[in-house]
This record gives structure tokens, C-alpha cells and sequence, in this order.
């Protein structure tokens, strides 16, 4: 199953192996059992720190685990994990076999001290982009304690499983058998799930901080420039992120990132963190910013509040909070939302398999997402609300030529109907003629634009009509000592380049106002007045 070259790659990371690790296959007589065979075959034969042996008593066939050898520490894995996870299978075989992470160590120590028994099953998609990141933290969690397992379930593999369980979204996690969270989720955002005190602790961490010269909201590339910019002139330097590296985490392949012919969003985002962390920047991640105080007096502090209840200070501010996938905010969206409703066809396309979907928006998203899904369901019905589809005339080429696929123009999504538990159909209007028409379909993949994450400013600094953050040349805003920076911003163009560049022109716009700002000086107390009145 694999290559010499990726064989050779493999042997040479097997060679941090520190303790002996066995493979325990599960397999029947099916194709990918033998598929999965050869794989683990050709493993084994890579290291003399791995044994493989079989033992068919698991229900979920084919299927293996990676056990510490004497200890009751090891993964599993329900399928063949290739494509996106080949990478959570090597890092599952170096973390079980005694090679140390690169969690930080608070973080491990919290993990260690987890108290009670949880069994973890994680439902991914072998193209999925968002899956890796939660199955590498809950295998990472279960090497760490033993009390914690978990089984990472190829959803396409396991049907039946998903279909029982009425899975139509990836990665989709069950704790103990109930379903626990959707979609991607970093180490540091299970741990808070789990440990109710934790958002509480880190409140009380953050409370502590003296204030910054530079403080950067938000984590995506335009955040991540900034904060490096900033670090860079040896100023004092925070970065608070609800996610660190934003929308990039949702994109797959990146094409146009200038010197870098091919990359994927995960790890461009694993890359600027870092990048951020080669430098002195204090990085509070999970921290989602509400509420903006402008400075009371020139070279004053600027304050901005955390949903958990700390403030930062800082006397200046870098915006960079990013977007979101816009929703098409009709009834029935938040309710069937990983339940038929879904934002990424890469991802939760393979779940759709064989089924009819729909796709809303005709821009370069849309039209590129179905032609995707045709490969894999059974209809696709593309769903524009302008008289003309907007996407390059090359991709209408290629839609336009697919036999199982339809495209409806002028058109507005009113409302999508279900049976309570998942999809059943799409109420749309027809603006030629006001007649109302329903799609049965089983899915539905919203395409329509992104989202300024902009709300929490709304009153504090100039906003434009669709929510974007107004600024100069410069990257300055309406509010003296705040820049800003990427998606958030009304930039023309929503680029990784050009949020990466508007990031470094914010945090140089930054240092130069610290430059030339006066000195606040502090309000002299009674009790200081009172002793220069007697020393006078």
C-alpha cells in the first residue's frame, strides 16, 4: 500500500520509537481487510520496536489497535487511515511507542489529571481537512491517561454506524455513547469541554498580565503577521485567539500562496502558530473577545474584554478577527446544521454518498463545490439567488457538462424542512414569477460568501454597511491606537496574501503611533499629594 518513498519517510520517524508497540489487527475476509493487512504488514516490517499479531474478538471489522506493549496505554482505528489521517496513524504510532509530544505542559498535566473513565469514538472522513486535528488530540489524550480511549471510525467504511447514529457532518465525536461535539476542535478546546473549571482558571491567569504594547485579536493569518511584526521590534506582545489560525483551518487545498506551489489550511494554520511562538508573544488561545474600550486619554490603555470575564490591556489594538461562512439564515438552517445543513463539501461529502444534495451560491465556492459532490452523490442541484451564475467561465464549463447536475438561477432559498432528525427538503422562490417550488433532497451545502466577525465593535469604531471594520492606508480605524487587519476589514480582496500583508502594515502603523504617542501620566493619589504637602 505504500510507496518506497513513503515507506522510507515512515522508517525514519520510526526510529524515535522508545518502547515497544504491537499492531492487533481486527479483519474478515473483505477487501479492505486485506488492504488494511498489507498496510500494517508493511508497517511492522519497518521497525524491530513493532510486533503484529490478530485478533478478530472487535465488532468493528477491519479495524486495529496500537498498544504500548505491557501497558494498558493504545489507539484504534476502525478502518484504514490514509488520505488526511495518515498523519494522526504515524503520530499515533510515535506517541504510543514513547515519543514525547509537543503539547505544552500545562496542557499535559491537565490531561493527566482527568478524573473518571471516558470512551471516545470520533466518525471521519478520509478527505476531510478538519478531522485530523480531533483525532490526533483524543489519540494524544488516550496515550496520556489511560482511563481515556478512543476509536477513530472511518465513516465511510461504517454506514450502518453512521446511519444509526445519524451522522451527517465530520469529524462528529461520541463520549460514552452519546454524542459529545461536531466538527473541528483543537486539544485545549476538548480539555475545556471536559474540565468545567478550566475557562474559569485561565480567567483568573489573564487577570494577572501587565498591559501590552501591541495586543492582536484574533489568530488567522492577518493576527499571526502582526503579531510577528510586533514581536519583532522588541515591544511587549499578546495575541488573543478564539481559534488560532481562523477560516484558513477550513480551507483545503491553497493554491496561490506565493512560493508555495501546494498546501492545505491545517497546516498552514499549524505553521503560523509556529511561527508566532518562535517569538516572545504571549498567545492566549480559546479567547473570545466582546466588548472594546477605547483609551480615556491620549497614550492611555485600551481595554478589551474576554467572554470569561478578564480584560486585556494594551495601548494599542490590532483587529483581526477574521469572518465566518455566511448562512443563508432562513428557518429550519440552525436546526438541521450538521444535520443535512453543511459548509464544507470536502469534509461531509463522502457522507452524502449516493444521496441528493443541493448547493447554494454561484460564485467560485459553489460552482467548485458541485462539481465535487457529483463525484460522489447521486444529484446536485445548484441554487443562485442572481439572474446568472458569478463563478469563472471555466468552472461553468465543467458543471454544465456533468450529467447529474442541475442549475436553478434567480432563486430564493425561504426555508429547509426536515423530519425533526435530519434533511428532507429545500423551499425555494422563484423571483421570475414569485412561485414557490421544494427540492427533496437529503443535503444541503451553503456556499454563499463569509461573514465579518464584527459584531462585538458595532458602536465602538466605524463599521461599513455589510459589518466590515473601516480603515486607512495605513490599517488605522476610526478609534485612535486600534488598527486592523484581513477579512474583518474592508480590504477589497479576501486573500491569505493580502491578509498576511495588511497584518504587517497594522503592527508597523502600531509601533509607529507607540513612537510618537505622549506618555499618560498617572493621576497623583490623595496620599501622594498629602506627602509632597509635607515634604514641601
Amino acid at each position: 500500500m505504500l510507496d518506497e518513498a513513503l515507506k522510507t519517510q515512515l522508517k525514519s520517524y520510526l526510529e524515535k520509537l522508545t518502547q515497544p508497540i504491537e499492531l492487533v489487527a481486527a479483519l474478515d475476509d473483505g477487501a479492505k481487510s486485506r488492504e488494511l493487512d498489507e498496510l500494517l504488514q508493511e508497517i511492522a516490517a519497518l521497525s524491530d520496536k513493532i510486533s503484529l499479531r490478530r485478533d478478530d474478538s472487535d465488532a468493528r471489522k477491519p479495524s486495529f489497535a496500537i498498544n504500548r506493549v505491557g501497558t494498558d496505554i493504545g489507539v484504534r482505528f476502525a478502518g484504514i487511515p490514509m488520505g488526511h489521517e495518515f498523519t494522526s496513524l504515524v503520530l499515533a504510532l510515535l506517541q504510543v511507542g514513547g515519543h514525547p509530544s509537543t503539547a505544552a505542559a500545562d496542557v499535559i498535566e491537565q490531561v493527566r489529571n482527568l478524573d473518571g473513565d471516558y470512551r471516545f469514538e470520533t466518525y471521519f472522513s478520509l478527505s476531510c481537512q478538519s478531522c485530523p486535528d480531533v483525532v490526533q488530540a483524543l489519540n494524544l489524550m488516550s496515550v496520556l491517561n489511560p482511563r481515556i480511549r478512543h476509536v477513530a471510525i472511518d465513516g465511510a467504511l461504517y454506514r450502518d454506524e453512521v446511519e444509526q447514529r445519524q451522522v451527517m457532518a465530520v469529524p462528529a465525536v461520541f463520549l460514552n455513547g452519546e454524542p459529545f461535539e461536531q466538527g473541528r476542535m483543537s486539544l485545549e478546546q476538548i480539555l475545556a469541554k471536559m474540565d468545567t473549571g478550566a475557562s474559569a482558571r485561565e480567567a483568573e491567569k489573564i487577570k494577572t498580565k501587565d498591559p501590552f504594547d501591541v495586543l492582536v485579536v484574533g489568530g488567522g493569518p492577518a493576527g499571526a503577521a502582526a503579531a510577528i511584526y510586533a514581536a519583532r521590534k522588541g515591544i511587549r506582545t499578546g495575541i488573543a485567539a478564539e481559534r488560532f489560525g481562523g477560516q484558513v483551518l477550513d480551507t483545503l487545498a491553497i493554491e496561490n500562496f506565493v512560493s508555495v506551489d501546494y498546501t492545505e489550511g491545517p497546516k498552514l494554520g499549524a505553521a503560523l502558530e509556529q511561527h508566532v511562538k518562535n517569538y516572545d508573544v504571549d498567545i492566549m488561545n480559546l479567547q473570545r473577545a466582546e466588548k472594546l474600550i477605547p483609551a480615556s486619554e491620549p497614550g492611555g490603555l485600551i481595554e478589551v474584554q474576554l467572554a470569561n470575564g478578564a480584560a486585556l490591556k494594551s495601548k494599542t489594538v490590532i483587529l483581526s478577527t477574521g469572518a465566518r461562512w455566511r448562512q443563508m439564515g432562513v428557518p429550519g438552517e440552525d436546526q438541521y446544521r450538521n444535520k443535512g445543513v453543511a459548509y464544507c463539501p470536502h469534509c461531509d461529502g463522502p457522507l452524502f454518498k449516493g444521496k441528493r444534495v443541493a448547493v447554494i451560491g454561484g460564485g467560485n465556492s459553489g460552482v467548485e463545490a458541485a462539481i465535487d459532490l457529483a463525484g460522489l452523490v447521486a444529484h446536485v442541484t445548484l441554487v443562485e439567488f442572481d439572474d446568472k451564475l458569478r463563478a469563472d467561465e471555466v468552472l461553468q464549463r465543467k458543471l454544465r457538462s456533468l450529467p447529474n447536475v442541475d442549475i436553478i438561477v434567480s432563486a430564493l432559498t425561504t426555508e429547509v424542512l426536515g423530519d425533526g432528525q435530519k434533511v428532507s427538503a429545500l423551499v425555494y422562490k422563484d423571483r421570475t414569477n414569485d412561485q414557490m417550488h421544494t427540492l427533496e433532497l437529503e443535503g444541503i451545502f451553503v456556499q454563499i460568501g463569509l461573514l465579518p466577525n464584527t459584531e462585538w465593535l458595532k458602536g465602538t469604531l466605524e463599521l461599513s454597511p455589510r459589518g466590515e471594520i473601516v480603515i486607512d492606508e495605513r490599517g488605522a480605524t476610526s478609534v485612535p491606537g486600534v488598527f486592523a487587519a484581513g477579512d474583518a476589514t474592508t480590504v477589497p480582496y479576501k486573500q491569505i496574501v493580502i491578509a498576511m500583508g495588511a497584518g504587517s502594515t497594522a503592527a508597523l502603523s502600531a509601533f509607529d503611533h507607540l513612537i510618537r504617542s505622549p506618555v499618560a501620566v498617572p493621576v497623583e493619589t490623595e496620599v501622594e499629594a498629602e506627602v509632597e504637602a509635607v515634604v514641601a
